[in-house]
């Protein structure tokens, strides 16, 4: 089980299934995904799609935030 899903199911996203979702998407994009995540069913595509989503980290928020603020005394060449 992947992080994302090992989040999702900590915080308790994942582990009730009582609603159902459809809609109309490429085929090439729905084997593209299972592909590249190793996931078989279309309901495990879904659901690692959207738990991404909702347990996004904000990495590139915060990244923004900070930018600029590394401590000009840091010793970068220091091995």
């Amino acid at each position: 089980m992947s992080s994302v899903m090992v989040r999702a199911d900590e915080i308790g996203l994942i582990a009730i299934k009582n609603a159902r979702i459809s809609g109309r998407v490429s085929v090439d994009l729905i084997k593209r995904a299972k592909a590249r995540t190793g996931l078989n069913t279309d309901t495990e595509l879904i659901e690692f799609a959207l738990a991404n989503v909702a347990i996004e980290d904000d990495f590139l928020t915060v990244f923004d935030a900070v930018a600029g603020a590394v401590d000009p005394e840091l010793d970068l060449d220091a091995g």
